[in-house]
């Protein structure tokens, strides 16, 4: 029932910012961890950021620098801040985690959003 929606992506010149949001569709508990992902053309879907409830994070080494990872108080949307863009950071990003079902702390299962075009041009 719960479904992934991103949205923040646009078309953009090299150098400038982008803030993408990734919230449930439905109201929820707070997330269990979130990812970051991304697919250009022609290549594989490959892991931009990530967090968990606790606070850890982790970045795909061309990102490193670049982008941040965050989330609100609530932990139940998660951003992706992504300054200096280049013409490589081109692709679709997509927000991919699971959530925290129940007051005794089950897990959901994981689920993807739709994804948010992001194009950086010259």
């Amino acid at each position: 029932q719960v479904q992934l929606v991103e949205s923040g992506g646009g078309l953009v010149q090299a150098g400038d910012s982008l803030r993408l949001s990734c919230a449930a569709s439905r109201r929820t508990f707070s997330f269990n961890a979130m990812g970051w992902y991304r697919q250009a053309s022609g290549k594989e879907r490959e892991l931009v950021a990530e967090i968990t409830g606790s606070g850890n994070v982790n970045y795909a080494g061309s990102v490193k620098g670049r982008f941040t990872i965050s989330t609100n108080s609530a932990k139940n949307v998660v951003y992706l801040q992504m300054n200096s863009l280049k013409l490589e950071d081109t692709a679709v990003y997509y927000c991919n985690g699971d959530y925290v079902i129940s007051v005794e702390g089950a897990v959901g299962p994981r689920i993807w959003g739709q994804g948010t075009q992001v194009t950086v041009s010259s």
